[in-house]
């Protein structure tokens, strides 16, 4: 994957027009978002004006928030889609908080279950997310490169290059690198 320092400005302006319709949809305020996804205010707010770039941990409040995962949030679905996708036209995205690369290899559409991700963790990484933005998501992790380990609830997988991980995602998770070795992976999510 190519490295990126942070989101293009155009990303981040679609995500925060994004953001914005969503929550007019259920017809909250800035304050009611707030208090419901546990954000601040101000944060929403310049999310939605695409002055900063959102990171991993308040998305997925976001999302579960919205009941939505974060590649259909950050995807700005549309009810058709594109069968080829060449890989200058997959939607890339860094998270400005731990340097998470994520390239939207197959994007969530109407028509389709299934999504595809390439992702890249820097070494010493660790990401931990709250609840699923809904339950019982069925997941395929397949390690490309590097080293990972993962904690599902309570279970902990550590996982090599060419190692695969089903598991349908129920309760908190973790990814984790460790401080000597990236870890590329590819996720489908169903």
């Amino acid at each position: 994957m190519e490295n990126a320092l942070s989101s293009e400005p155009a990303v981040d302006d679609r995500i925060g027009a994004h953001l914005r319709s969503l929550r007019q949809q259920e017809g909250w305020s800035l304050e009611e978002l707030a208090g419901r996804a546990g954000v601040s205010r101000a944060t929403l707010s310049r999310l939605e004006n695409g002055e900063v770039s959102a990171t991993a941990s308040v998305l997925w409040r976001l999302c579960a928030t919205y009941g939505l995962t974060l590649s259909r949030l950050m995807a700005l679905a549309e009810a058709d889609f594109t069968p080829l996708l060449p890989r200058r036209a997959q939607p890339l995205w860094q998270d400005p908080e731990s340097g998470l690369l994520r390239r939207s290899v197959s994007p969530p559409s109407e028509q389709l279950r299934a999504e595809v991700l390439e992702c890249a963790l820097p070494a010493g990484c660790r990401i931990d997310y709250g609840a699923p933005p809904r339950p019982g998501l069925e997941h395929h992790l397949y390690l490309l490169e590097g080293a990972l380990t993962l904690t599902l609830e309570t279970e902990r997988y550590c996982l090599s290059e060419g190692d695969c991980l089903r598991y349908r995602l129920l309760g908190a998770s973790r990814f984790e690198t460790d401080a000597a070795q990236a870890a590329r992976y590819l996720l489908t999510v169903v």
